[in-house]
């Protein structure tokens, strides 16, 4: 009874305390005030506690991490799929750039654009730091434990798949309508080669570098600045 309620308390917290905390630090004033690497640096922070908190609901519920799809497909697969899925992100995420430099989509977010960096230091920390935390805990929390857990409580894939991704989109939301649904298109791209292959990690491959790219390139799109990243 216990380690069923620890999953049911968990995959709550995912789908919707998540999404409630990142609407919160939307509507707190004081972050569009902080020095942007303590930003990323909290986002780091609470991203490895979620982590954290499943990997304990996991091993306290006795769940396999094989049945959270953490299984090692072969090279091949893992290149094809990390690298197709990410270009697909890319490509999409690109559109809705084009698409809102010509008034055809909503502009990004003020707080969204005041998290890309300024700095080869914030540059550093996005690429290093923030984007693979993302990567690792973001798959894992969503496409690894979400969707396992959904899928053995509701016994459809596509309901799990469904759910999760909306759960992503909504924990994103502090970007904005716009934002949430690009992260929710996102989130499904990135529930392909999980549910294909059953292995997290060509996700968490193609997150990383998508994250990365968007700091780096479409970021900078967004902001509409195309000045050299200042020395610091």
């Amino acid at each position: 009874m216990i380690p069923k309620f620890l999953e049911l308390g968990y995959l709550s917290f995912v789908v919707a305390g998540i999404p409630l905390l990142s609407w919160r630090t939307m509507r707190n004033r004081a972050v569009r005030s902080a020095p942007r690497t303590a930003l990323y640096a909290s986002a780091v922070i609470s991203q490895w506690i979620a982590a954290g908190l499943g990997i304990a609901v996991v091993f306290t519920a006795g769940i396999s991490f094989s049945r959270l799809y953490f299984h090692s497909p072969r090279a091949q697969d893992f290149a094809l799929w990390a690298l197709a899925v990410a270009a697909a992100s890319l490509a999409i995420e690109g559109f809705f750039l084009w698409a809102e430099r010509r008034g055809w989509w909503p502009q990004e977010s003020d707080l969204m654009l005041l998290l890309l960096p300024g700095t080869r230091r914030e540059m550093g920390w996005a690429l290093l730091v923030l984007s693979p935390t993302a990567a690792i805990c973001e798959e894992f929390i969503y496409r690894g434990f979400a969707i396992s857990e959904l899928h053995a409580f509701l016994g459809s894939t596509v309901a799990a798949v469904a759910i999760a991704t909306v759960a992503f989109g909504l924990a994103h939301c502090y970007q904005g309508w716009a934002g949430m649904f690009r992260a929710a298109v996102l989130g499904l791209l990135l529930a392909w080669p999980v549910i294909h292959l059953g292995s997290l990690y060509p996700a968490m491959a193609a997150h990383w570098i998508i994250d990365a790219a968007g700091f780096a390139w479409l970021g900078p799109g967004h902001s509409r600045t195309r000045t050299r990243i200042p020395e610091v």
